[in-house]
């Protein structure tokens, strides 16, 4: 069996051994396990049962480390993806009115449509036309969103009725320990400590706990995988005739691919970038499946990389450490909205570095990325961001004399927008 896998893996060409790929897969998932809470709270937001959410996210995550360590033999991570979950929860279910199992649908068809581009040359085509400054955008714009997510569910900022939105009770406990969570969260992850945020998910907790505030998310007092067998293969296509239905997954679509783009350009070396995205279609289809929001390749597998990891088995111990975490589902129930909220707002800050890319001297780059930006938060919705930004880009080019910029996929796209719109508005 040794022989199979040092073959397959090529570990001696890699210029690596089996203690370092174990290594550098156990850090990736110290790294990256935070993903389990984090993304069960926003699905259990969308109606998916938290437990049926955990076990989902442990179980497509252990196979989609799986995949990408077998058959793309990289280092990476498949989870769901941060941005993504909340476009599943908060656009197409509380925003377009989608129940959470055709939610799942739009999860399914999203995937097929990933993996018919990465196996043919569309991919490669939409990379080149569509402009840095709108992939840029997105990225910034569902960063602001989980921000804003984040600060809501910390208690910080909360409705009201004249301003929309105003600061919340600074003098109350449960936002004075969201405050104290967000700053241990803060200072754990600007100490480069691994497993920042583990740590300060569980001292947060404790926190809590010892304050008195501490109540388990789920009614249960046990924990049954019953209700994730009512989630497992629960997609309901009973849509799939609306024009509403193919408004959501096209901007889905879009985004799994362009986030799983750019961050496997700067993660595997060319060789292994076609079957690494490959990888990424075939689990994204597969999460619909597992009833979870898409995954992505996570941006904590450099955590992995860093520490020596070259080839698939260092994915691959990633997804058996997933695996094994299925027996702590009893104690993830009880982590409080407080100490996830921090982890929100870090990696929304994160995301707002890529507004480094956009080149805002230049109105007609600078403008579409300004509406994608801030549309995403303002309306709750990635899809309609995503929608005004591309709509308006040939519109920007048009009135200032630079149409020919526009790449004929581009304006495509963006007619394909507007037309959804334009139907969405008769329907309504």
């Amino acid at each position: 069996m040794f022989s199979f896998f040092n073959k397959h893996f090529d570990l001696q060409g890699h210029q690596t051994t089996w203690k370092n790929e174990v290594l550098a897969g156990i850090t990736t998932f110290f790294t990256v396990v935070y993903i389990i809470a984090v993304n069960a709270f926003i699905l259990s937001d969308a109606g998916i049962p938290l437990e049926a959410g955990i076990v989902a996210t442990i179980l497509i995550s252990f196979i989609g480390c799986l995949i990408m360590g077998f058959w793309a033999n990289a280092p990476i991570a498949l989870v769901p993806g941060m941005g993504i979950n909340a476009f599943f929860s908060y656009t197409i279910v509380r925003s377009m009115g989608f129940s959470w199992e055709e939610a799942l649908a739009v999860v399914f068809l999203s995937g097929i449509l990933f993996i018919v581009l990465t196996f043919t040359p569309v991919a490669g085509l939409l990379a080149r036309s569509i402009p840095d400054s709108l992939k840029e955008a997105m990225t910034v714009g569902i960063g602001l969103y989980l921000t804003f997510i984040g600060l809501q569910k910390s208690g910080l900022v909360v409705p009201n009725p004249t301003t929309y939105i105003a600061m919340g009770d600074l003098g109350s406990l449960p936002v004075l320990l969201s405050i104290s969570s967000l700053v241990i969260t803060l200072f754990l992850f600007l100490r480069n400590v691994k497993g920042s945020f583990l740590i300060s998910i569980i001292v947060n907790t404790l926190i809590v706990f010892a304050f008195g505030q501490l109540e388990p998310a789920s009614e249960s007092a046990g924990f049954s995988f019953a209700s994730y067998l009512s989630v497992f293969g629960a997609m309901s296509f009973e849509r799939i005739g609306t024009s509403l239905f193919w408004v959501a997954i096209f901007p889905l679509t879009m985004v799994i691919v362009f986030e799983n783009m750019g961050i496997l350009h700067s993660m595997v070396k060319p060789a292994k970038f076609k079957r690494s995205l490959q990888a990424n279609g075939i689990v994204a289809m597969l999460s619909g499946v597992f009833g979870t929001s898409p995954t992505v390749s996570s941006v904590e597998s450099t955590a992995g990389i860093s520490a020596g990891g070259k080839t698939g088995l260092t994915a691959i111990t990633t997804g058996i450490l997933f695996l094994f975490s299925i027996f702590f589902i009893p104690v993830v129930r009880y982590i409080p909205d407080s100490a996830i909220a921090p982890i929100l707002i870090i990696i929304g800050s994160l995301m707002m570095t890529s507004v480094k890319g956009i080149n805002f001297e230049d109105m007609s780059e600078g403008i579409p990325a300004f509406l994608i930006i801030v549309l995403i938060p303002f309306t709750s919705s990635i899809a309609d961001g995503i929608a005004f930004g591309f709509m308006s880009y040939p519109l920007v080019k048009l009135a200032m004399g630079k149409l020919k910029e526009v790449p004929l996929p581009l304006m495509v796209i963006s007619i394909l927008f507007f037309i959804n719109f334009v139907v969405l508005t008769l329907q309504t």
